[in-house]
């Protein structure tokens, strides 16, 4: 149980400190960005409630992509094609900060 206290304080931490860094927030951002899109266009042209559309552009963009939802307009579809390409590098890139971060505090000790 220390353990997983000693986990969410250093998690805590590095989210904080992405807060303060400016590189940071400006990758933050354009996630969050994409994120949003993402979720607007699934709530809107493929019907799904906001929290699935959410749920199926996160799992997309981290593809993880569990298949339990999934497009089925050719619209749809199109769009996730377009989507996932363009969003896996942007994802790629604010994890990649993250774990910098994480690396960064983890060696001051």
């Amino acid at each position: 149980m220390i353990t997983f206290f000693l986990q969410m304080r250093r998690t805590i931490r590095v989210l904080w400190s992405l807060l303060k860094d400016e590189e940071t927030r400006g990758i933050a951002g354009v996630t969050a960005v994409v994120l949003l899109s993402g979720t607007l266009f699934y709530a809107n042209v493929e019907h799904f409630s906001y929290l699935d559309a959410l749920y199926f552009s996160f799992t997309t963009l981290t593809t993880i992509g569990y298949g339990d939802i999934y497009p089925v307009t050719a619209v749809g579809k199109i769009f996730t094609m377009a989507y996932s390409i363009i969003g896996l590098g942007i994802m790629a890139s604010f994890l990649a900060v993250v774990v910098k971060k994480f690396e960064k505090i983890r060696f001051k000790k």
